[in-house]
């Protein structure tokens, strides 16, 4: 998933690697907004393995860690000429857990031999503590997964001293350089929506240099689902509609018991942001719509995936194969600009239930 801060920039929390973009990456921006052709790739969500270290109740990339695949260094290669016509300057690493890739490093080399000017890491945070070194030098900043206090995360993750596990990793990255950028995002569910306040609690007692929040996806087929949940899975996960009406009650007061968290950012998002949460739920159990979504992410990034697959999103079809084409061919195929040009983000059924939208302004780099 896409980190908090750049789904929605606040400056007064900005951090390295931010930046605005130049004239001519401007251009390109909006020529690409205009005609539905690539000109400018911002962010290339990377997904080097496609297995994971946890049992999360409310994900099924676990259950393919018995068909493991990874992207090898002779996939990515033959595409850093389009990484570099296309611009690209920040990575997300995603999964599954890159962490648990045969050869890490050499793809990030191979990313910063791109042009690409930041790298984030997004982990379970189990293996951090024994890949701290290479991840601070590699890395620009990583976002962790943080479901709760304690006794919850554990839970949740299905992992014995998970909790505790993160937290020695934290501490590791902290230890070796005190200003890397540490940060979590929380995925909000029946078992955990009771512990946000907790959860804020955990992300300040960990040293995180942020915390943000997102309804679980119970709606589409990414995160290894190929068929969707059942409802009988879905009930287990979302809120049921008493659970909204308690979990609404305790957003309002989380929102008044940290008022300084939010003031700064250490919320990434806005009071009224997260009052969007509630109302996804309700929408999910046919109460009201769904929160309107912002997003351009088929616009400014791409996903790539452990088998080469590539998508515009996490959760739309598949536009070809990096280990068929070149990256930039698949991204300005007629079958991709024909998809951009007939997406109508607001009207999608698909773009309405996104959990995880990516809405980089006309400037952010």
């Amino acid at each position: 998933m896409i980190p908090a801060s750049w789904k929605q920039p606040r400056p007064r929390f900005a951090h390295r690697g931010q930046r605005l973009l130049g004239p001519v990456q401007l251009a390109k921006r909006q020529l690409t907004l205009a005609t539905h052709r690539i000109y400018a790739l911002p962010v290339v969500v990377l997904m080097p393995h496609s297995a994971c270290n946890c049992r999360c109740v409310m994900c099924d990339i676990w259950l393919a860690n018995r068909n493991k695949r990874e992207l090898s260094r002779d996939d990515l290669a033959p595409h850093l000429s389009s990484l570099r016509r296309l611009g690209a300057k920040h990575v997300v690493l995603s999964g599954g857990e890159a962490l648990m890739h045969s050869s890490l490093w050499t793809l990030c080399d191979l990313l910063r031999e791109a042009g690409v000017a930041r790298i984030t890491l997004l982990s379970t945070g189990l293996l951090l503590e024994r890949r701290a070194v290479e991840v601070v030098r590699r890395c620009d900043e990583v976002t962790v997964s943080l479901d709760g206090s304690r006794p919850v995360h554990d839970r949740i993750r299905n992992i014995p001293n998970a909790y505790d596990r993160l937290a020695a990793g934290v501490l590791a990255l902290r230890a070796l350089a005190p200003d890397f950028r540490v940060t979590a995002r929380s995925v909000i569910q029946q078992q955990n929506y009771l512990d946000l306040p907790n959860i804020v609690e955990a992300a300040k007692a960990l040293g995180l240099d942020q915390i943000s929040f997102l309804a679980v996806d119970v709606s589409s087929t990414a995160f290894n689902r190929p068929q969707g949940w059942a409802p009988e899975r879905v009930a287990q996960v979302a809120l049921a509609p008493d659970d909204v009406a308690r979990f609404a009650q305790i957003v309002d007061e989380t929102i008044t018991r940290y008022p300084e968290e939010f003031a700064s950012g250490f919320v990434a998002e806005s009071p009224a942001r997260l009052r969007r949460l509630p109302r996804y739920f309700a929408a999910l159990n046919g109460e009201g719509e769904f929160p309107q979504n912002t997003c351009n992410a088929p616009w400014v990034s791409t996903v790539i995936e452990a088998d080469g697959t590539v998508r515009p999103c996490f959760f739309h079809r598949s536009l070809g194969n990096i280990r068929d084409r070149p990256l930039d061919e698949i991204l300005n195929g007629p079958d991709a600009i024909a998809f951009r040009r007939r997406l109508d983000v607001r009207r999608d059924p698909i773009c309405q239930k996104c959990v995880c939208t990516l809405y980089l302004g006309p400037r952010a780099g």
